[in-house]
């Protein structure tokens, strides 16, 4: 009966056909729930005996079959699929644009008149960089390797546990991974559903905030439905971030070798690290007596002399300077990936992709080249830098209000807090983020193209910030403009404490009844109340509370406000420091499951930084119902 009212519906399809088809389906509907799982039906019809077109014509073409909220793929939705297939509907779906190197495929937006491009070539290296990185892992490794040449590698990442792998290949023990959903062996290794999914991307958002990405307009669901633009986007910032995070002085003095004469060291370490990149490139050209210099990762590398030039300089005697005997510029590239390979440095580029001068794969590849062949001649004991000792406090705090600064979207993002905030205009759009419509722009000078402001008019500015602070009840005594402008730690960081917190207070007055502003009182009481509520022994005094070092209080708060979240049979009793540090890693990632954004890593935890701590409570009283 229902293959007579099927092939009513399509009678394209004969009757044998539809019987087949229907055969078909619940072979691979193995539980008899009436559905299979849109994977299930993309990888069917994209390979084996039931091939009906390429993995993403399919993927593309299943977007356009209207399926139920639970996502699943009826017997009926099946048959449209196959039919619309067929009909060849999607004959535009996907199509490439631009020059070679350049070219560009198409996908949908979030709606009809927006599209996106994805370019194939930076497709290919992130997804064969996952491959690599991530192979022989015991959660996902079985998934591996993923085809590179297609899009289903946005399809492997809606259940979050590729993206949180790979936060995690890029800087360690950012999550704690026993906290994420997986498929077990309890579960027979069948997916994990959409609340699970949700979790485990609500972990991929904010550790991806707090390891410095910026992650603007990309929610759980965007992962979830497998928005091609915003995944291939965050992949990059993950991938660029454990490239570019090797690039520091104090895993590498060598680096001091790179000042420019009269430079100070001071001044070298206001430099984010593509500029350092760039600076060591052009180190080796010039003592390989090249007369060219790079001052990009686009243009200035596409026709490969300088790449050719850099290898040879670092391992003359594995790469040659052949390649510039070649007048062909992509047979040039590809003469110079060879060399690259020689040294186990093949990675990200295509010949393609360097005579188009992609800057993101450039940038990739010379950081891995650093990374791997640094080239630069160890410090004897007299030449060593006098790098200033480790302020922790402060270093700490830096860290955390860098990157609550950029989660706020301010322009240009902040990588140096104490340098960034000079000029007055990122404090200034924080302040209008806080408190919206604060700050009269026509007060504001900003620096015109290429050109710095004066210190004037930085002062003037930062005096502007200053007074809007005060004249919204902040405490800022003895902060003035010009601490701001002379990148005075212990003031800066004061100012922008006040506006974060300020920021914090009035989240948490939006959600209490009456628009109460909240005080530190009022966060203490209701967190022990919490607790207390929950059967559970543990207690805070204030944010100084030295108990709370061993993360069990903040374990307790969370077990309170979702029941069932936390496995006390992975608490450890908090004896040492490494106890406490694996506890308030957990709580870090089980907050973040829940869906808090949190900034700090274990080690403000456990050592009790008060403003650090405030800011952890105050983002768990943000999720209470």
């Amino acid at each position: 009966m229902e293959a007579i009212k099927i092939q009513r519906k399509y009678p394209q399809f004969s009757q044998q056909e539809v019987m087949s088809l229907v055969s078909r389906f619940k072979d691979m509907d193995v539980d008899a729930k009436g559905s299979i799982t849109k994977q299930e039906a993309i990888t069917a019809l994209s390979s084996g005996p039931n091939l009906e077109g390429t993995y993403d014509s399919v993927r593309t073409t299943l977007k356009e079959v209207q399926v139920d909220s639970s996502g699943q793929i009826e017997l009926e939705d099946y048959i449209d699929l196959i039919a619309k297939l067929r009909m060849g509907r999607n004959k535009q779906a996907g199509k490439a644009v631009g020059s070679p190197g350049n070219t560009r495929v198409m996908v949908q937006g979030s709606n009809s008149n927006i599209q996106h491009g994805i370019l194939p070539d930076e497709l290919s290296a992130f997804t064969t960089h996952i491959n690599s990185s991530l192979a022989g892992d015991a959660d996902i490794g079985q998934r591996l390797p993923l085809p590179t040449n297609t899009f289903q590698i946005f399809d492997e990442a809606r259940d979050g546990l590729i993206l949180c792998k790979l936060i995690n290949d890029s800087v360690p023990d950012t999550i704690d991974e026993r906290v994420l959903n997986k498929p077990t062996a309890k579960t027979h290794y069948k997916p994990i559903n959409n609340f699970q999914m949700t979790e485990n991307n609500n972990i991929v958002i904010s550790s991806a905030k707090a390891i410095g990405c910026s992650v603007v307009n990309v929610g759980a669901s965007d992962i979830i439905d497998g928005r091609e633009h915003l995944i291939l986007g965050l992949i990059w910032q993950i991938i660029r971030r454990g490239l570019l995070s090797k690039i520091d002085i104090k895993l590498h003095p060598e680096l001091y070798r790179l000042l420019d004469e009269g430079e100070t060291l001071d001044e070298f370490l206001r430099l984010p690290p593509d500029q350092i990149l760039l600076r060591w490139f052009n180190y080796h050209l010039k003592a390989a007596n090249w007369n060219r210099r790079v001052s990009n990762f686009s243009k200035d590398i596409c026709d490969s002399e300088n790449y050719t030039v850099l290898l040879n300089q670092l391992m003359p005697e594995q790469c040659s300077r052949a390649p510039l005997q070649q007048s062909n510029l992509e047979q040039r590239a590809e003469q110079v990936l060879q060399n690259a390979e020689k040294i186990g440095c093949r990675k990200f580029l295509t010949s393609k992709s360097i005579v188009a001068g992609n800057p993101k794969l450039n940038l990739a590849f010379v950081a891995n080249l650093f990374n791997t062949h640094p080239g630069l001649e160890a410090l004897e004991e007299g030449e060593r830098p006098v790098i200033e000792d480790f302020d922790a406090e402060g270093e700490r705090e830096a860290r955390v209000f860098t990157l609550w600064l950029n989660s706020l979207n301010v322009e240009p993002g902040v990588y140096n807090l104490f340098e960034d905030l000079k000029d007055g205009t990122i404090i200034l759009q924080a302040f209008d983020k806080v408190i919206p419509g604060c700050v009269t722009w026509r007060r504001v000078s900003r620096a015109k193209e290429e050109q710095e402001l004066s210190r004037f008019k930085c002062v003037e500015n930062t005096n502007y910030a200053v007074e809007l602070g005060q004249a919204n009840r902040m405490t800022l005594v003895g902060i003035q403009g010009a601490d701001i402008v002379d990148g005075t730690k212990t003031l800066v960081l004061g100012l922008v404490w006040q506006l974060m917190r300020k920021s914090v207070i009035a989240t948490l007055a939006s959600l209490s009844k009456g628009n109460r502003e909240v005080t530190d009182s009022d966060m203490i009481r209701w967190a022990n109340d919490r607790v207390r509520a929950a059967g559970k022994s543990s207690s805070m005094r204030s944010f100084k509370d030295s108990s709370l070092r061993t993360g069990h209080f903040y374990l307790d708060l969370l077990d309170a406000l979702k029941p069932g979240y936390v496995d006390y049979g992975l608490v450890y009793p908090g004896n040492d420091e490494d106890e406490c540090t694996l506890n308030n890693k957990l709580a870090i990632s089980i907050a973040r499951k829940a869906g808090a954004l949190i900034f700090v890593v274990p080690e403000d935890l456990v050592e009790v930084r008060p403003r650090l701590g405030l800011t952890f409570i105050a983002a768990l009283m943000a999720l209470a119902p």
